[in-house]
């Protein structure tokens, strides 16, 4: 494995094709510049930005006095797992059948749930769990328990329209653990407030060309009702109740890419990573599992549903560049990217820090 990949560039950056970087005359002197690809600072990102910011804070001397640590990529692994144990020390385990499946904060069930008696069961001395919240016995069945608790959080909505932004309709299983029968299922947008596990897949789409690898980068469109305008994978989706990895991939990747069953059923099923996100009210525990496939070089994204403004297809260590310096990045995607910087050799065991973040990109609980 190699420790770091070292990344020359000449004055101009220029292709012949319009989704690849457009020609931009990189700062400093002239003749080719010689900088490691994993140089670290983190900047803050402005509210909006362009493809053209992205190229510029991914230079390697964009900021020539970078140190050559992993700061930056530790960075956004931090900010994927915020809270402190006294901040989750709010939160009320829900527990189902003798399972814990989510947390919900204490201020959230006082103010919002506790009303609903006929659903929500508070119970303050659980003899294995302590405090927990339960669904009412007469709730028996995970068709009941998704009928009821839906009517809950549509309740909620109309009431309060950003108190639960992002209503989609669209089903999380309740589960203890990936692959259990689930005990009811949660829209989606009501996950993190009942602090359920929550699974997803994200494919690392990538080029080959003259021994350089390429990923292909999609920009959210501005509409999109979380994180617009920001960078994400060629293809990622939150997994449904009902539907299995791989059958949720290759949809994303028509959806989203236009890629052909022909291509997105060749997808490697390559590992998870995970985080806990303490925020608020809310508590999202997530595990994405990652995919990587390898694109012909004349493959040309499509968006299918309108969620993707454009894409650009950029070299990894430029990719990796960006995640450090900016915040340009939707911030889960930062964490699958960087294990695909591993797995491709891009970090290395002479990485000062090295086994932490490989550790770290697995914070969250993966069962």
């Amino acid at each position: 494995m190699m420790a770091i990949i070292p990344l020359a560039l000449p004055n101009k950056i220029g292709f012949s094709l319009p989704f690849l970087y457009k020609p931009i005359t990189t700062r400093g002197g002239g003749g080719g510049s010689s900088c490691s690809a994993f140089t670290c600072r983190s900047v803050s990102s402005p509210t909006s930005f362009t493809w053209d910011d992205v190229v510029q804070a991914s230079l390697p001397d964009y900021a020539p006095n970078d140190s050559s640590d992993l700061s930056g990529f530790f960075e956004k692994i931090k900010y994927c797992n915020r809270g402190s144990s006294e901040i989750k020390s709010e939160f009320i385990p829900l527990v189902i059948e003798d399972q814990i499946v989510g947390y919900i904060h204490n201020g959230f069930f006082d103010n919002y749930l506790r009303r609903f008696k006929d659903v929500f069961v508070f119970v303050p001395s659980d003899s294995r769990f302590g405090t927990t919240v339960t669904l009412n016995k007469t709730l028996s069945t995970p068709e009941e328990r998704t009928r009821v608790v839906g009517k809950v959080i549509k309740c909620l909505a109309e009431e309060e329209k950003e108190l639960i932004p992002g209503i989609r309709n669209e089903l999380y299983p309740v589960t203890p653990s990936f692959g259990s029968p689930p005990y009811f299922s949660l829209e989606r947008a009501a996950a993190p407030y009942f602090g359920i596990k929550a699974y997803g897949v994200h494919m690392n789409g990538f080029v080959k060309r003259d021994g350089e690898k390429f990923l292909w980068i999609g920009k959210r469109s501005p509409m999109k009702q979380t994180f617009p305008g920001m960078l994400d994978h060629l293809v990622a989706g939150g997994l449904p109740h009902g539907m299995s990895c791989i059958a949720n991939l290759i949809k994303e990747c028509e959806e989203e890419a236009g890629i052909p069953l022909s291509l997105s059923n060749q997808a490697m099923s390559v590992g998870a990573v995970s985080y806990v996100d303490v925020d608020g009210y809310r508590y999202k525990r997530d595990v994405l599992f990652c995919y990587d496939l390898e694109l012909p070089g004349d493959f040309i994204p499509k968006n299918q549903d309108g969620e993707v403004e454009s894409f650009k297809l950029i070299p990894v260590e430029n990719v990796a560049n960006v995640i450090r310096r900016t915040h340009f990045f939707k911030p889960n995607c930062s964490l699958v990217i960087m294990d695909f910087l591993f797995r491709h050799g891009c970090i290395g065991p002479e990485c000062l820090g090295y086994l932490d973040l490989l550790q770290s990109l697995r914070s969250g609980d993966t069962s």
